[in-house]
């Protein structure tokens, strides 16, 4: 039998692997860290709630797990000012070669911190098992019981261990940010991708190979107090909104700053990311208002 999991971890991560042997995400496909600035903007907004609900420790943490080329740790590390800005800490956490990058630390384990873990777009890339309908398999009893015969799933356990582990490494909050489904619309997502174009999987490391996660199970796992928003409202209510104003190049710059915001919270894309925010030694409702519970796009599903 065909092991799903082994060849997508060998793919990835082994010799010669996707990730092991450098690729950096965005030499194949775009995230919300390279739109510009204005991800980074929001999640130093919350690190800030974090940082004041545990009461300004001394040492306070910027956890980027599955850090990749590092843009994210770098533009939080770097805009960051004032005492939050003396007081920050910002680790990357990768297993490919380190880009060097002022303020930033490296690391290929998820360390303990005081502060706010980030786990953008990591949680897909780890691999799992894939089964075929009928499965007895106790995972999917309980998570994909819609499961069809002959159709396929993959198994996210891993995930689940995974997300439950760096929530438990944790004083302060944990994101993850991802794209996803739910219980209520499972789908085989496994697909690949090279060169910014979606490409079909091959196990032989020259492309990424990703999955949809699903973000309930990764938050039963972590359990505690934790939300499941979208991007969309998230940044919203983190203040990440815009309006075009001014004149000149006030103007340009205003409406160059509404169009990257515009594509973070689009819910046609970025902006439907799910957000799942788990507070661990602070309350969730300290750090984002009440809002709209996370559903997942099914435009971003792929036929099995």
């Amino acid at each position: 039998m065909f092991d799903w999991e082994a060849a997508w971890h060998a793919a990835l991560y082994g010799p010669g692997g996707f990730f092991a042997r450098g690729e950096k995400p965005s030499s194949h496909f775009r995230t919300s860290p390279l739109v510009g600035p204005e991800l980074a903007t929001g999640l130093l907004e919350l690190l800030s709630r974090v940082d004041a609900a545990l009461g300004f420790p001394p040492v306070v943490d910027f956890v980027d797990v599955g850090a990749g080329g590092g843009e994210l740790a770098f533009a939080v590390r770097s805009m960051a000012s004032g005492s939050l800005g003396e007081r920050l800490r910002v680790t990357a956490v990768e297993v490919g070669p380190f880009v060097e990058l002022p303020g930033v630390r490296w690391t290929t384990s998820v360390p303990s911190c005081v502060g706010l873990l980030v786990g953008h777009e990591w949680l897909d890339a780890i691999p799992c098992p894939v089964v075929r309908g009928p499965s007895s398999d106790p995972w999917i009893s309980r998570w994909w019981p819609s499961l069809e015969d002959g159709s396929r799933a993959e198994v996210g356990a891993p995930r689940d261990a995974a997300w439950a582990a760096a929530v438990a490494s944790v004083r302060g909050a944990a994101l993850a940010i991802d794209y996803g489904h739910l219980v209520s619309s499972r789908h085989f997502s496994l697909t690949g991708y090279r060169d910014g174009r979606q490409v079909p999987v091959v196990f032989d490391g020259s492309c990424d190979i990703t999955a949809h996660v699903a973000l309930d199970a990764c938050a039963a796992a972590a359990g505690g107090d934790f939300v499941l928003v979208s991007q969309r409202d998230a940044l919203a209510a983190l203040g990440v909104t815009a309006e075009v104003s001014g004149s000149g190049w006030d103007w340009l710059e205003s409406a160059s700053r509404a169009g990257r915001i515009a594509e973070l919270r689009s819910p046609a894309g970025l902006g439907a990311f799910g957000w799942l925010l788990h507070g661990r030694g602070v309350a969730v409702s300290d750090l984002l208002p009440a809002l709209p519970p996370w559903r997942p796009n099914p435009a971003s599903f792929r036929a099995d």
